[in-house]
């Protein structure tokens, strides 16, 4: 997030002054219920009758338990980032003249109270469930809506009268709908275009001045002109990308060619209609830290080493993308990810015992580490599924891993390889110090909690993504859950994944393939193919001594087998007199 005084995009603002450090968004418009914008508008309305100190007074200190997010936490209770991201994803209807007050990641304890008001509305009030507020945003899930209703299912499965049979009805129909989305083909205008390239490699600077004055020169659409292309803004200034001497060729390419920023991923990820990444996994996980929202589709060209995320050749992008942007469509991949929320014991003087704040949160894709770090002494933490405690690791560590991630860290840890499109949560242990320890599969509607205990000998600590590195003392906890916020990666084949297992690990390669007994040359005669050896003679002598057929390879001699005349023991005996 910016740290400059005051630093201004397209649809939000960051000010800081010398007590708080704030995000007010001004252009994004949530649409909560109405019982909690006739909340928030009353909240509104006595905040605006405070004195300044007052105000001053409520936005530094916590006024609620959500607001400091001091609380006693239980699965249940849903982070209040998950519920800001939700609010702030959510477009469409008429716009309201409330402006939303988010507590920068920068400064995580303060909070309006406004927004402290309004969530703990939402999480205990029964009359704004929390899944009505959590609804998924993703223009993906939007798609199909009008397959299956959603929150009707939801509402029917909380009847007592359901039965066993519309459960199972409702089972298959979901199935049916997951199985559609991975299959059609989404066919939508692409207005803009997103390149993220590593910035400090010399050549994909080149590489992305020409992918970005060919979008934007080829006339798509009906138009003269192509799409809106963002760069990074770090190649604003950059000689080799040289964006003036592109604005210069066309009048019409200076108001085509725009600049990214992590803030702008943040708050208008909806402005991109297609994200292109030129580099390697690396690049494709970066892109991923970027939408800690909503992401749009992504579709990556495979410029690094492995590339188990980038299977699109660069050498090709012009038929890639004509396809894509034209009548074909893309087929996606709604690859998984994590919602990661750290919880912090309060260590205030008289705190009462389990109290915790809401720390930091991100959204994962490959996997959450936590390990023992610099210390000489075993990892100790306590693993939990619902809250039931599953068991008490002792290790080096715990890998968290996605479907996607598995072919990562999990992967050098011993963990199993896992199709992206199965929805689960891969456990492997980190040199456990136990020999029944092994990797696990546990199902996606876990929540799970990994915490710290207070008998520990050390701390722990925590990476997303092999970002992030953040230590856990004890009495801190780390949750996961499956995010509502899927990767959307754009697909080259139905069975592109095992491709790139096969080409990345030489998954399943062996030196040579056996050979079988003859060639099967066609212009051979068939008496030619025979085998010209002496097989067997009528006493059965050579019964078997052929070391590729006998008579339990062919399916003959049934009788020698029975008597045991067959077995090279009793033929031994035999010469011996026995």
């Amino acid at each position: 997030m910016a740290q400059d005084d005051s630093v201004t995009t397209s649809s939000v603002t960051f000010s800081e002054n010398a007590t708080t450090k704030t995000l007010v968004t001004s252009s994004i418009h949530p649409q909560p219920d109405d019982d909690v914008l006739k909340h928030i508008s009353q909240v509104e309305q006595q905040t605006a009758e405070m004195d300044p100190i007052t105000k001053l007074t409520n936005a530094t200190t916590p006024t609620s338990p959500v607001a400091g997010r001091r609380q006693k936490r239980n699965s249940n209770d849903i982070p209040r980032q998950t519920i800001l991201k939700a609010l702030a994803s959510r477009h469409g209807g008429p716009a309201t003249s409330t402006a939303f007050t988010i507590s920068s990641q920068l400064d995580p304890i303060s909070a309006s109270p406004t927004i402290a008001e309004t969530i703990t509305n939402i999480q205990s009030s029964s009359t704004v469930p929390p899944l009505s507020a959590l609804r998924s945003p993703c223009f993906f899930h939007q798609r199909f809506e009008g397959l299956v209703d959603i929150q009707k299912v939801l509402e029917e499965i909380n009847e007592e009268e359901y039965s066993h049979s519309r459960l199972m009805q409702t089972a298959t129909g979901v199935r049916e709908v997951s199985k559609q989305l991975q299959r059609k083909p989404l066919r939508r205008a692409v207005r803009s275009v997103m390149i993220v390239t590593r910035a400090r490699d010399n050549s994909l600077v080149h590489l992305t001045r020409e992918l970005a004055e060919w979008l934007i020169s080829t006339p798509r659409y009906g138009q003269e002109v192509g799409v809106n292309v963002y760069i990074d803004a770090k190649l604003k200034h950059s000689k080799r990308f040289d964006a003036e001497g592109l604005r210069a060729k066309d009048d019409r390419h200076k108001s085509m060619l725009r600049y990214w920023t992590p803030d702008l991923c943040w708050s208008s990820p909806e402005k991109f209609d297609l994200v292109l990444t030129l580099g390697g996994d690396g690049t494709v996980l970066f892109t991923s830290w970027l939408f800690q929202r909503v992401v749009p589709p992504i579709l990556s060209f495979a410029l690094g080493s492995l590339g188990f995320l980038t299977n699109f050749e660069i050498e090709k992008y012009k038929e890639h993308l004509n396809s894509i942007m034209g009548d074909i469509g893309m087929r996606v991949n709604l690859r998984m990810r994590f919602t990661c929320t750290v919880w912090r014991q309060d260590e205030t003087p008289g705190a009462e015992k389990g109290t915790v704040e809401e720390g930091e949160q991100f959204e994962v894709l490959n996997e959450l580490v936590i390990d023992r770090g610099p210390s000489a002494y075993v990892s100790n933490l306590e693993l939990y599924g619902d809250d039931e405690l599953l068991t008490v690791v002792q290790a080096d560590g715990c890998i968290f891993s996605t479907p996607t991630g598995s072919t990562a860290y999990s992967l050098s840890a011993g963990g199993s390889l896992i199709h992206p499109s199965i929805p689960a949560i891969l456990l492997t242990p980190i040199c456990p110090h136990s020999l029944s320890f092994r990797p696990m599969v546990l199902s996606d509607t876990l929540s799970l909690r990994i915490a710290v205990p207070q008998k520990s000998r050390s701390s722990a600590y925590c990476s997303f993504d092999g970002k992030g590195r953040i230590e856990l003392k004890q009495g801190d906890y780390v949750t996961l859950e499956a995010s509502q916020y899927p990767f959307p990666t754009v697909m080259t084949g139905t069975n592109e994944w095992v491709e790139s297992v096969q080409r990345a690990l030489r998954w399943n390669v062996r030196g040579a393939e056996q050979k079988g007994w003859s060639e099967n040359n066609e212009d051979e005669d068939k008496e030619d193919q025979a085998w010209d050896i002496d097989i067997g003679d009528s006493n059965g002598v050579y019964s078997g001594t052929d070391s590729g057929i006998g008579s339990s390879e062919n399916g003959d001699g049934s009788e020698l087998r029975r008597n045991g005349t067959d077995s090279p023991i009793r033929k031994g005996g035999s010469l011996l007199d026995l």
